[in-house]
Formats: structure tokens, sequence, C-alpha cells
């Protein structure tokens, strides 16, 4: 007998050649062969009688033998040719295959046969013809329809698509041999009370009738994934990653967290770094983290908010909180741009309070590295900014009691949890400025409490976005000048640094080097991620002072470049970058009162998702509507960088359809963990078997 960890090789018809190959497709036991469901089903159940066969369709019949014989064409060689019938009419089957002709003699005059496929009308003399279908041959002088056990004809059919060069026709017999040898019953990781309230089968049914439904099923619902089978296991997938999520929270919550204070002289500090009236959602964002920071246990926040919303202040201010009790605070960024971003504001914001602020990257000098870890491990330093060398076993804090993590989605789950590490149950604040759907945040941060800055500053004026091709670079050369005439600065962004051979795009230094021949008289600046940390700070520095009048850049100015200054964003090879990043692109202006303007520039032929892109952001700069194009157009592991942040690729369920499924999951598991009914046991059984869930994500709830 088969269980569902047995490796796939030992299904009939499978063996070690075709295993070769299937575990190369990320198939290596049965439960990987039985997890992968049919891709559409066809009723071929019903039987038409061939005079009321209509070409262009596909049918069932059920017919007689008149006629068969292989023949020779010029055009495609030797065929079979079968002429059938059933009484009321004729119709023809031919198979353009060699190897049909081997059966030849199969086909005999007089002998049952269940046929299906696309009905058309032969070019030569108009007969109704199948060609190449599926067929069935029944027993000599049966006339029963079709046989019950037949896996292609006579019933609902499961359609696969081709894996490891197996047919569809081929894995459907493989998927019936596995079925029929599996163990039965199997350890069902859905608990019966859970199947028993919402109606979903048992797992050895549910996977029986995903993949050979019954009569009774409606083709309709098993299309459209809303069979019993598919629900049971889309809430399946769901309900394991919502129950790592859920765990992880209660522990969170059962531990014993840095707990912070406020009063009148810590509320007199926060309005001190503020330099503007905040938003109401600024305010109502900022009253939740407080009230999670006078929490007994740790704060997990996820604090999301569209490009230019004012996250960064409501983080300086959770920092003011933090220092003002006597912690240290630490924010990790995913690029030495951003750190040092954060670092420069950093200094700005928070000058009046006269913190001590360290920044910590790769590249410094071996002294100065070791004079911030020592000045770090002592306290000395209230503040500290970095990449991924925050998490390295060389940096040590005093008391660190606040941890912002910024761009969470360039990160994964562990990173979190290492600098985390770094103190006695920090408080966690993660943000992005990477609008993400709801439902998605859901299944991304289950284990954080969300928080929305949907609100812009006043002031903003609203950024017009245009659609250029190549034809137009004079005027947009022109408008460029215009906005510099006025004391402007702007922006040009490709999408690599150099030249290349291969890749039929302009680089930035090309770009750097053309713009400084259109504009002889201004100073162009080039910055990309290979220059020096000091370089590229020179350069930030410059462009911020307004001592720059154009920076050409790669995407390294994606986020955390502020400067209200500029108002031009030129972005080249606008059809190679995605949503998200075109969002964040255009944020770098309209940052102050002034218009601005970005310029997505392409050449004059792109593929139709790119135009759909170029679309979405000529007509809204809302990035929560934008995220959802992202959504739809690429899915969610593009849209969010899931391989990294620990987000699994779903076999059956999906985001954009399935939102009923994930809060149902959410809850039951929420329920599940809060009744102690040994949800680790039920998660570790689920991960045997599962590829929703990887051991890094369980051991983090370990």
């Amino acid at each position: 007998m088969l269980r569902l960890d047995t490796e796939v090789q030992f299904v009939k018809g499978v063996g070690p050649r075709r295993s070769v190959l299937l575990t190369s497709r990320g198939v290596r036991t049965v439960g990987d062969l039985l997890l992968r469901i049919p891709r559409a089903y066809q009723d071929r159940s019903k039987f038409v009688s061939l005079n009321a066969l209509q070409p262009g369709h596909e049918a069932a019949v059920h017919a007689r033998i008149y006629t068969s014989r292989a023949i020779q064409t010029r055009t495609r060689g030797r065929i079979l040719d079968v002429v059938i019938t059933d009484g009321t009419s004729f119709a023809h089957a031919k198979w353009f295959h060699g190897g049909y002709l081997q059966q030849a003699r199969a086909f005999a005059a007089g002998r049952d046969v269940v046929l299906y496929g696309r009905v058309d009308r032969d070019n030569y003399d108009s007969q109704l013809v199948f060609f190449n279908p599926e067929f069935e041959l029944l027993s000599e002088g049966n006339e029963e329809q079709a046989d019950a056990a037949s896996l292609d004809i006579g019933r609902i059919v499961p359609i696969y698509e081709e894996l490891a060069g197996l047919t569809s026709r081929q894995l459907r017999r493989i998927v019936w041999a596995a079925l029929g040898d599996l163990a039965d019953p199997l350890d069902d990781p859905v608990p019966p009370s859970i199947r028993a309230e919402h109606g979903f089968p048992d797992l050895r049914a549910c996977l029986q009738r995903i993949h050979f439904p019954s009569a009774e099923d409606s083709i309709e619902d098993l299309n459209q994934r809303k069979s019993p089978s598919h629900r049971r296991l889309i809430f399946e997938e769901f309900f394991l990653l919502e129950l790592v999520f859920a765990l992880r929270k209660k522990q969170s919550q059962i531990a014993e967290g840095v707990r912070f204070q406020t009063d009148e002289k810590i509320r007199a500090c926060v309005k001190k770094i503020l330099p503007f009236h905040p938003t109401s959602a600024q305010k109502r964002v900022f009253k939740e983290i407080v009230d999670d920071l006078k929490a007994p246990h740790p704060m997990s926040r996820l604090l999301q908010g569209d490009v230019g919303s004012g996250k960064t202040i409501v983080a300086f201010e959770s920092i003011v909180v933090a220092v003002e009790n006597g912690y240290q605070a630490a924010i990790m960024a995913p690029t030495e741009i951003l750190a040092e971003q954060h670092y420069l504001n950093a200094k700005r914001v928070l000058a009046p309070l006269g913190y001590s602020i360290g920044v910590l990257r790769r590249g410094i000098k071996k002294a100065e590295k070791k004079k911030l870890f020592e000045a770090l491990a002592a306290g000395e330093i209230q503040l500290v900014i970095g990449t991924h060398v925050l998490v390295e076993e060389s940096t040590v804090f005093k008391s660190l009691g606040l941890v912002v993590i910024d761009e969470q989605h360039r990160f994964g789950v562990v990173q979190r949890l290492q600098l985390m590490a770094k103190g006695a149950r920090p408080n966690t604040l993660v943000m992005t400025a990477t609008p993400i759907p709801r439902t998605l945040a859901m299944t991304l941060y289950g284990d954080l409490d969300l928080s929305v800055i949907d609100e812009m500053p006043p002031g903003r004026t609203p950024i017009r976005t245009s659609h250029a091709t190549e034809k137009d670079v004079s005027e947009v050369h022109r408008t460029l000048a215009r906005q510099m005439e006025k004391g402007r600065q702007c922006y040009a962004v490709y999408p690599v640094i150099e030249e290349s051979e291969k890749v039929d795009m302009k680089s930035a230094t090309e770009g750097f080097e053309k713009l400084s021949k259109v504009f002889p008289d201004r100073k162009v600046a080039l910055l990309h991620g290979r220059l020096k940390s000091e370089e590229k700070e020179a350069i930030m520095r410059s462009f911020a002072a307004g001592e720059t009048d154009i920076l050409v850049s790669t995407t390294v100015i994606e986020v955390g470049v502020d400067v209200a200054n500029a108002t031009v964003m030129l972005i080249e090879h606008a059809e190679r970058f995605g949503l998200a990043q075109l969002h964040q692109l255009r944020g770098r202006v309209g940052r102050g009162s002034e218009a601005s303007l970005c310029v997505l520039m392409t050449p004059a032929k792109i593929s139709d998702t790119a135009r759909e892109r170029i679309r979405a952001m000529v007509s809204t700069t809302d990035g929560f509507r934008l995220a959802e194009v992202d959504l739809r157009l690429r899915g969610p592991g593009e849209l969010a960088g899931t391989r990294q942040s620990g987000l699994p690729e779903f076999r059956v369920a999906n985001l954009m359809e399935d939102t009923a499924l994930l809060a149902l999951a959410q809850r039951e598991a929420k329920k599940w963990v809060e009744s102690g009914d040994e949800a680790l046991r039920l998660l570790a059984a689920l991960a045997e078997r599962s590829s929703t869930i990887s051991a890094t994500a369980l051991a983090t709830v370990g």
C-alpha cells in the first residue's frame, strides 16, 4: 500500500526513469502527485447522436465502427481513417500519429467505440470529422455505453497540465493507480470538528473526488474550484499558514516584553520633533503604536502607508518613546542607500533632542566599525540604523527596546526574528510603502497587527503621469528644461548600470552621458549601487541641497529619498519595471507643493501586460488600486517578494479569489490555538506532507 510520503517511483506506471523526471518538476512523493490537481474538467458522460453534431464543438459519442483503413496522404503521411455510425448518421474519426496505425485491426467493423473530441468539417469533402479524438474501444458485441471504470470516456474527466513529458491521459492512469493503492484511512490533518462544521470531505474522499468526480458533481463548480473537495484543499492550505501565525502571535503575547510608559515629558519630546501638524491618520496610528508599547506583551505591528503618507515620522515618534524610556532603538533597511537616507533624516528630525545616532553598513573602516560596536554594546548609541549587518552575531545591544524594519517584504521572517533576538523581547514595528491588498497583508503578515495610514499630508499636489515613446524624446527634454528654468530638479531612472550587448536597454551610464550633452550648462550626477558609500552619500547630499539639477540613477532611489524640490521623474524603459516599483519611483516626486510630473518612457512596441501596467500608472496615483492590478497581473509572489518573506506558493488556493476561505481559515486557526488542542502536533502533521510551510517557518513557532 502507498502512503502520501511514499516516493513516487513506486506508483504503478511511474518507475525509476519517470520518477527522475517527476522529481525534477517537484513531484517527489505520492502526496506531491495527488496535490497537483486537474487544471480543468470535461463532461464526457453525456453522449450526442451523430445527426446532432455541431462543427466547432466538443462532443462525446457512442457509435459502431462501419469501416476502418490506413490511407496515405501527400501532406500528412499515413493516417488511420475510421467511419462510424449510430443509426442516425455517419461521421469520420482520423488519427495522424503513426502509433495509431498499429491499432487498425482493433477498429474492426461492427465493434462499438466511444469517442470524445472536437468536431470539424473536412476541407476536402465537408464531412464531419473527429480529428485525433480520445477513444475507448468496447468489448465486441457489447452495446453498453461506456465501461464504468473508463478514465477517458463516459464520465467527468480530469484534464492535467503536461508534466515531465507525461500527457494528460498518461497522468490520469498514474493518478488512478496511486489512488487505488493508497492506504485507507489517511491521517487527516484537518480536525474532524472543522470538517463537520463546514461540510469539508475527509482527505481520502477529497483526493478521490477532486481527481475523478462522480456523476452528481457540478462541472461548473469543478471548473471554478468551488466543489467541496476544492474548497477543502484551499481551506487546508490557508489553515496551515494561519496556524503558524496564530501560534507565533500567541507565544509573543504570553511572553513578557519591554514595556514603556508615557508622561508629559515624553509627550513634549514627541511634539518637539514634529516638522508639521500630523494628519488624523498619523495620530490614529501613533496611538495604536503607543497602546502596544504600554502593553505587557511585545508589540508586533505592521505599519502600511502609501508613498509619501508620513510613515517615517511616525516611526521617529515611536523611537522617541523608546529612547525616553531608557532603551535603544534600531532601524533595519534593505539597502545602504535607504539606510543612509534614514540616518540623514534621523539626524535632522531628532536633532532637537540630541540623541546619539549611529549607522552600521558594510564597507566602513575596521576601526570605525569596532568603535561603533563598542558604543552600541555599552548603550552609548541610542539609535542605530543599518542593513543586514544589524542581525550579524557581532552586533550587540545593551538594551534594545524597539526594532523598526523598513520595507519588510525585502527581508525574511527569520531575519526579523534574528533582530528581535538582540534584545529581551523588544517591540517590533514593521513598515512598508509597498501597498499590499488587505487579503495579501493578512497572509504575508498574519502574526502582526495592522495599522494603515490612509491619508496624505496636506499641501501635496497630485502627480501627473504621462506615457511617452522614443519619438517624443525631444519634447520630454524640453519639459525637463522648463522645470529646471523654474529652479526645479529632475530624476532620470534606468533599469541597468552599464550598456549590455545582450540587452537592448538604455543604461544609466549611457543616459548620464547623453543628458550631460543635452544639458551642458546643468549639473548632472550619476548614482548607482556600485559606488562606495561615501560617494553615494555625497551625491545624495548634493542633490538634496539643490546643487545637482538632474540625478541619473538606477533603482537605488526607489525608496527613502525625499527631495521636495524635485518635480520630474523620467523612467526610461518603464516597461521593464513592475507596477509596485514604478509607483515607488513616482513617489520620489510630488513631495512638496509644486506640481510634479512622472514620464514613463518606453519603446513603441511593448507587450500587452506592460501596456496594461503603463495604462494603470497613467490612470491613478492610488497605490492600493495599483496593488490590486499588480496582484492580478503578476500574482502575489512577485508583488510582495514572497520567497523572501516566507509566503508559500499555494498549490490550490488563490489569494485574489479565495478571500472568504482565507478569512475562515484565519478564524478557525485562532480558535484552535486558543483552545489549546495540540496545535503544534497538528502543525507538525500538516508540515510533513505540505509545501505550504517550510521547516524555517515551523521553527519560528517551535
